[in-house]
């Protein structure tokens, strides 16, 4: 065996050993999830034939050719019974793509599809497309929403970072076969992290937004947004009603967006966003939760103080630290619901938890007061009815023992 079969062997048994790997729940959790020990995609997972030219004649030391920097961002759905994430896939030349990993029981051995997604184009091709949110409407479509980013015609020469983000979208019966339809239009100028509500709302199509004045700040713009479209085929926003924003000194203070399309239950309207704050670090992102109104989808009915999930050891080193992001969950039958975000810009986890806990999590947690002083407050009344509860356990006891 020469040295590039040798090589060749080691590469194929080491990526085998990664997409085999068992993943397993870490300990105790805090009773809303459970995290799992390993991450579920990492750049990792790419297939070895996406990255290497196999041929010894045109490759005789087996370099990698395409280069993988990360596998993150996945949008999630349940598809002829395997949990599918279509993640953003991020090369070592900075551009991002869409490739589609099936698992048989949604928390390990996933595996790429043969090939990446090939995303029609519009009249104005994407520069980059990344973020896809995947909803199954009740039209029958699969729709795929994302962010395209172009460069911004405004900028001038010199600045080569200045881009326009907007929202792309496709549809699917299979997540192979797409079809391209028009950008999102709405009154702002930048759009951000859109999701398509499964269900239509007054025969129209509802759409989750981000307004944004600018690329990276929100500026005026901000807080998470909804807005009817007559149609998906001419996608068109006339009026945008922001139903969460932005609050100081919280974990969504510099801006948030939505995450994966709503989970409907029998309370209402499940929701995972993420929300964003400045440190002297830089950006943290972490993951919160709320629940709008059945029918009135504009209406927050309950929402959390604080976070529901934020980095936490390795998750918090990366391309981007103290960072982490979903845009795909799945509620299974079983009321199982698997959440999968990711850290750091850089790879894909999953938790567990269930639509019950999800929804009493949601109902019973105490809401944000806004100040100091709300907290102890909120602290303080725990810690009463505990005392409660325990000299309560106590006087029981004292009767059974005589």
């Amino acid at each position: 065996m020469n040295e590039f079969e040798q090589r060749l062997e080691k590469l194929e048994s080491l990526h085998s050993e990664l997409l085999m790997r068992p993943n397993r729940k870490a300990e105790l959790g805090n009773g809303i999830f459970y995290r799992y020990v390993h991450p579920v995609l990492t750049a990792g997972h790419v297939p070895l034939m996406w990255r290497y030219d196999l041929n010894p004649e045109t490759n005789p030391y087996l370099m990698e050719r395409f280069g993988i920097n990360a596998a993150f961002n996945a949008g999630a759905i349940k598809l002829d019974d395997k949990y599918v994430l279509m993640a953003r896939v991020e090369g070592a030349d900075r551009k991002s793509f869409f490739a589609v990993a099936e698992s048989p029981n949604g928390v390990d051995n996933f595996k790429f599809r043969e090939y990446p997604v090939r995303m029609p184009q519009t009249d104005d091709p994407d520069v980059n497309v990344y973020d896809i949110r995947l909803t199954r409407h009740e039209d029958g479509w699969i729709y795929g929403l994302f962010c395209t980013e172009r460069k911004d015609p405004s900028a001038p020469p010199h600045d080569q970072s200045m881009a326009v983000a907007a929202c792309g979208i496709a549809r699917t019966r299979d997540l192979d076969q797409w079809e391209r339809l028009p950008d999102l239009m709405t009154p702002s100028p930048q759009q951000r992290n859109v999701v398509l509500h499964p269900e239509f709302v007054d025969g129209k199509y509802a759409f989750y937004t981000r307004p944004q004045d600018g690329f990276i700040e929100a500026g005026t713009g901000g807080g998470i947004g909804f807005g009817l479209s007559q149609t998906i085929e001419n996608p068109v926003i006339d009026s945008e009603v922001i139903i969460d924003n932005k609050a100081y000194h919280t974990v969504y203070e510099a801006k948030n967006g939505a995450g994966p399309a709503p989970i409907k239950t029998r309370q209402g309207w499940l929701h995972l966003a993420h929300g964003v704050r400045n440190t002297a670090a830089g950006l943290r992102y972490v993951l919160y939760m709320f629940m709008t109104d059945l029918h009135d989808l504009t209406k927050v009915t309950h929402k959390p103080g604080g976070y529901f999930l934020a980095p936490e050891g390795e998750e918090r080193v990366g391309d981007v630290s103290n960072v982490v992001f979903s845009n795909g969950w799945i509620a299974d039958d079983d009321g199982t619901v698997y959440i999968y975000y990711a850290s750091s810009d850089t790879r894909m986890h999953v938790a567990t938890s269930t639509v019950d806990k999800l929804v009493d999590y949601v109902l019973h947690t105490p809401e944000d007061g806004f100040r100091s002083s709300s907290s102890v407050e909120t602290v303080c009344k725990i810690i009463d009815s505990n005392k409660q509860l325990m000299q309560g356990k106590w006087y029981q006891s004292a009767i059974i023992d005589k």
